[in-house]
């Protein structure tokens, strides 16, 4: 690690002054970097190592932060953050109040938008564009897009947008044939045809002559795609490319992997005067054979042992919620043949792999197309098919339109599972399922539920399946509490919760994994002398007002409890109905949840200390709002 060449970058301007040999060698330090932190803290491994060369050969010919480089999803952007004056930082990569392993303005001038879901950087792109030709600047606009995110509908609405102005941008399409599932859909196919096909290899009548008449870019092209080294020298245009039907020129695909190679071709489709797409082939997980061989494990992962690539265990022995919902069901399905599992691009994220291999004529994944995978549902709905919807409860809001047009108004049996709701650690606020609970609560029709262990989970999910109108339920990353699950599911009465402590001093109204943080507030609590009843709500919509009013009445003080946003969420629900139909007496009301900001990255309990969500800190709020009173008693 001595003298190394990567600690001498401390900016993209000293890539300017490398040899292609030392970038080929910086581009193995950094991957070395990457490994080193990614073992220890976790990452997004797999694609930060497959675009280590892209990255170097777009800042050693772009002027950034003059001109602007954008990272579709983001989580690729390592090497970025390496090269941009980051190294010093990099250990604290996802970490607590640490560097984000996504690109983020406020903590570099470099990191041009906050990217973390897919598929919208080719329309910000274009936005940046449109910005400097009407200012009249000169700034070069490239964004880097993965084969993947061109499943998601929104990448195709911002290239035929950006085709049919014609305003210079290059569009870089990153295929390396991977998602985090594999690719599917008619485009993934599309791609794969034209890196097997002789034909995409062979000049077209025609090519040349468009190529010159674009002026002195295009005749350097030309020249290019017959001079340069082979395994690039075929650089035409496929007559029948579906980008280039989109109004862009485009590339043959260039190797990923070759810094020489990529270097000739963006310095010619800079000078471009159109849009065009520049094809790259690359590597998911280049250069370290653990990830090469498994780049879907590696996409995001844990810790791992560096020599043999094996992820850190936990210690502990609760299966995780996402493993329970997937079993559960597989069950449900194999005794109900109407039941279809639909994810977007997730399968082994939210835990369909199982009945995926099961069920496959009943399994569908849709690409990276939320919105397309919640009207698709609808419509197997109203078939007679009982579909349930897998995703992640940031994506979700992507297809909230679908939610309410396509499914709740008319009133469609339909199960959205929504995972990684409320807050999910390293990957920060893109990631974060806090708003789930405001946008499903407003939909009429809809029934929401959240469960505060894995045995709920199952009867849940089974409960959702017997109900007429759409469900949602909603449930965290991470392991679950470790009790038993039920060997049959039971059916839960619709708006009915459970106590789990009793108390008559306060009553806590918790929603999901707020439960148990709930109960060791109540612990706490009850040594010394303090009564706190914790109820577990398990519905968010229609919840219990029967045990709110009883609360209420039996408690001097009422404490709702959600991984939600406070505003829009369950809390204010329950406010609203007291206000309404006020009981005889009406206690204070504290609401407990996600405050009216993005929350950073880092480990849940500590994301839960800092915003007031842990054991302690309620019982701390709840101790001085006890004392407050009191002394306004006196």
């Amino acid at each position: 690690m001595d003298n190394r060449i990567l600690d001498m970058i401390s900016s993209p301007a000293d890539l300017k002054l490398l040899t292609d040999e030392e970038l080929s060698i910086l581009a193995s330090e950094i991957r070395e970097q990457i490994l080193a932190t990614t073992s220890k803290n976790g990452g997004h491994v797999a694609p930060s190592l497959g675009v280590v060369e892209l990255t170097l050969a777009c800042h050693s010919l772009l002027d950034c932060p003059h001109d602007k480089l954008l990272f579709d999803v983001g989580h690729q952007s390592y090497a970025h953050k390496l090269v941009t004056g980051r190294l010093g930082i990099f250990d604290t990569l996802r970490q607590y109040k640490g560097m984000s392993g996504f690109p983020k303005a406020a903590e570099s001038a470099y990191d041009v938008h906050p990217s973390g879901h897919a598929s919208d950087s080719v329309s910000v792109a274009l936005g940046l564009a449109m910005a400097r030709d009407l200012r009249g600047s000169d700034e070069k606009i490239v964004t880097i897009i993965g084969d993947a995110a061109l499943s998601g509908g929104m990448a195709f609405e911002a290239l035929n947008h950006a085709g049919q102005l014609q305003t210079p941008m290059v569009v870089i399409l990153n295929d390396n044939e991977m998602s985090i599932s594999r690719n599917v859909g008619a485009l993934a196919k599309y791609l794969g045809h034209k890196r097997a096909s002789r034909e995409y290899t062979q000049a077209r009548d025609g090519i040349q002559s468009a190529l010159e008449a674009q002026g002195e870019w295009g005749h350097g092209l030309v020249d290019f795609g017959r001079n340069v080294k082979d395994s690039i020298k075929q650089m035409i245009i496929p007559e029948e490319m579906v980008f280039e039907k989109l109004g862009f020129l485009c590339t043959a695909p260039v190797p990923g992997h070759d810094i020489t190679a990529l270097k000739h071709t963006l310095r010619v489709v800079l000078e471009a005067e159109v849009p065009v797409l520049m094809h790259v082939v690359t590597k998911k997980g280049m250069g370290y054979e653990p990830a090469e061989r498994r780049p879907d494990v590696f996409h995001g992962v844990g810790p791992f042992d560096l020599a043999t690539g094996e992820v850190k265990k936990s210690a502990s022995s609760a299966p995780k919620y996402t493993s329970v919902f997937g079993r559960a069901l597989v069950r449900e399905a194999d005794a109900d043949p109407d039941i279809v599992a639909i994810t977007a691009a997730m399968k082994d994220g939210t835990g369909l792999a199982e009945f995926a291999e099961k069920h496959p004529k009943r399994f569908i994944d849709t690409g990276i197309a939320e919105e397309h995978a919640v009207a698709l549902a609808s419509g197997l709905a109203i078939g007679g098919k009982k579909p349930v919807v897998a995703i992640y409860s940031t994506f979700m809001q992507r297809a909230v339109d679908q939610m309410v047009i396509n499914n709740a108004l008319p009133d469609l049996d339909v199960v959205f599972c929504l995972d990684r709701a409320g807050l999910v650690g390293d990957d920060g606020p893109t990631h974060h399922g806090v708003f789930d609970i405001a946008y499903t609560r407003m939909i009429p029709n809809m029934k929401v539920m959240a469960p505060s262990d894995e045995a709920e989970l199952v009867h849940m999910l089974h409960t959702a399946l017997s109900l007429r109108g759409p469900v949602t339920l909603r449930y965290p990353r991470g392991e679950a509490r470790g009790v038993e699950l039920p060997e049959t599911p039971q059916v839960l009465e619709v708006g009915k919760s459970r106590t789990t402590r009793e108390g008559n001093d306060v009553a806590i109204l918790a929603f999901g994994r707020m439960v148990q943080e709930a109960e060791g507030a109540s612990d706490i609590l009850a040594a010394e002398g303090i009564g706190v009843r914790v109820v577990d709500m398990r519905w968010i919509k229609p919840f219990d007002e029967e045990a709110v009013r009883a609360a209420a009445e039996q408690c001097s003080l009422v404490v709702t409890a959600e991984e939600g946003v406070v505003e829009g969420g369950i809390g204010e629900g329950i406010l609203e109905a007291l206000a309404a139909t006020p009981p005889a007496k009406v206690p204070p009301v504290l609401t407990l949840g996600i405050p009216d900001r993005f929350i950073s990255q880092g480990k849940v309990a500590l994301l839960h200390k800092e915003i007031g969500l842990d054991a302690e800190s309620m019982a701390n709020c709840i101790r001085e709002k006890l004392a407050a009173l009191r002394g306004s008693q006196v």
